[in-house]
C-alpha cells in the first residue's frame, strides 16, 4: 500500500472515494492545501491537472516528491515541468482511452453542426424567424485529422463510417495506415492542407507541436474550409486564426480549446460569424468521472503489487507510446 496518496481536486472530490481509501492511504488537497499536502506523498492523483499548482507546489527536496502521478486527462502538458520530467524516479501516467469515442462524438457533431449551420437554425427559432436555406452535405467531404492517437484514430473511424474521405498527419507518413488510409508528413502536409475540407486538430501539445497551425498553415488550408481543435489550444495561433477568420479565407471553426482558459471575454472569436466556441468539454460525458476512476483504480492495484502501471507517459515525448502502431 502506498504510504500516502494525495488527490488533488476543485469542487468535487472523485466518486467511489471508498474504494480509494481502502487501497492507500488517502489525504484530499485543494489546490491552495497541496504545498502543505504534497512533500512526502507516494503517490498524486491529479484530479485536477488544467493548473499550475503542481508546479508550484513540487517539493525541492528529491526524496519528498512522489514517485507516481497519475492524471485524470489524457493530455498532461500542464504537468511536464523540468522538474518531474528530469526525474527519472517519477513515473507518469494518464486517463489515455477514456476521453478516444466521446470526443469523436463531439467532432461529429461539431462537424455537423458547421455543415448544417444549426447555430443560425437555433438563433432563427429564438427570434420566431422561418428562413428555409440549403446546407453542406457531409458525405464524401475531405478531413485531415492532426494526431495520429487513441483520438485522432477513433475520430478517423467514426467520420469515415459516416462516409466521409479522411487522412491523418502526424510524425511518420505512410499509405497503410489502418485508421487513416495515408498519414502525411512534413513534405507532404501543404498539398493536404489544400485538399481539405475539416482540419481537426487532435494532437498533444508537446515542444514539437506548440504553434504548429500558424500563419503559413492557415494560409495553405483550402478556402472555405473548417478548423477543429480538441486537442489544445497551443497548437494554434490565435490571433493569425482570428485573421484568417476576419478575412473570409476560412469559412469558419469550432473551438474547444484555447491558449488561455476560460476564454476571455475581449476575445473576438466569441462573436465571429461561424465560430462555435465550447468550453474545453469535448471529452467529457456524464458517466467520464467514474471511467477515470476506474483506469486509476486498476493503476493503484497495479502499483501496490508491483506490475507495471497502465498509459505510462514518454515524458520526453509528452504522451504515452504505443509501440504497436506508429506515431
Amino acid at each position: 500500500m502506498p504510504d500516502r496518496l494525495v488527490v488533488l481536486y476543485r469542487g468535487n472530490r472523485p466518486p467511489a472515494t471508498g474504494l480509494i481509501e481502502r487501497l492507500a492511504d488517502t489525504v484530499y488537497a485543494t489546490e491552495e492545501e497541496l504545498p502543505y499536502l504534497l512533500p512526502g506523498a507516494d503517490a498524486l492523483l491529479a484530479w485536477v491537472t488544467i493548473t499550475p499548482a503542481i508546479r508550484e507546489a513540487w517539493p525541492d527536496n528529491p526524496e519528498k516528491v512522489p514517485r507516481w502521478v497519475h492524471a485524470s486527462s489524457a493530455g498532461v502538458d500542464s504537468l511536464l515541468f523540468p522538474a518531474l520530467v528530469e526525474d527519472p524516479g517519477v513515473v507518469l501516467t494518464n486517463a489515455r482511452g477514456v476521453y478516444d469515442q466521446p470526443t469523436a462524438e463531439y467532432v461529429l457533431g461539431l462537424i455537423l453542426a458547421l455543415a448544417k449551420d444549426f447555430p443560425g437554425t437555433w438563433e432563427h427559432q429564438r427570434r420566431r424567424e422561418w428562413r428555409p436555406r440549403p446546407s453542406d452535405g457531409i458525405t464524401g467531404r475531405t478531413v485531415l485529422v492532426w494526431g495520429t492517437g487513441p483520438i485522432g484514430r477513433a475520430i478517423a473511424r467514426l467520420l469515415r463510417a459516416v462516409g466521409m474521405r479522411v487522412c491523418g498527419a502526424g510524425r511518420k507518413a505512410r499509405t497503410d495506415d489502418p485508421d487513416f488510409g495515408t498519414v502525411h508528413g512534413a513534405t507532404t502536409l501543404p498539398a493536404a492542407l489544400t485538399e481539405a475540407d475539416y482540419v481537426v486538430l487532435a494532437a498533444p501539445l508537446t515542444e514539437d507541436t506548440r504553434g504548429m497551425v500558424d500563419a503559413s498553415v492557415l494560409a495553405a488550408m483550402k478556402p472555405g474550409a473548417r478548423l477543429i481543435n480538441v486537442g489544445r489550444g497551443g497548437l494554434v495561433d490565435e490571433e493569425a486564426l482570428i485573421d484568417h477568420l476576419a478575412a473570409g479565407r476560412l469559412a469558419g471553426a469550432a473551438l474547444d480549446v484555447f491558449g488561455q482558459e476560460p476564454l476571455p471575454a475581449r476575445s473576438p472569436l466569441w462573436d465571429m460569424p461561424g465560430v462555435m466556441i465550447s468550453p474545453h468539454t469535448a471529452g467529457e460525458t456524464t458517466s467520464e468521472r467514474e471511467a477515470l476512476v476506474e483506469v486509476f483504480l486498476d493503476n493503484l492495484t497495479r502499483h501496490i503489487e508491483g506490475r507495471p502501471l497502465r498509459n505510462v507517459v514518454d515524458k520526453r515525448r509528452g504522451y504515452v507510446v504505443d509501440e504497436t502502431r506508429p506515431a
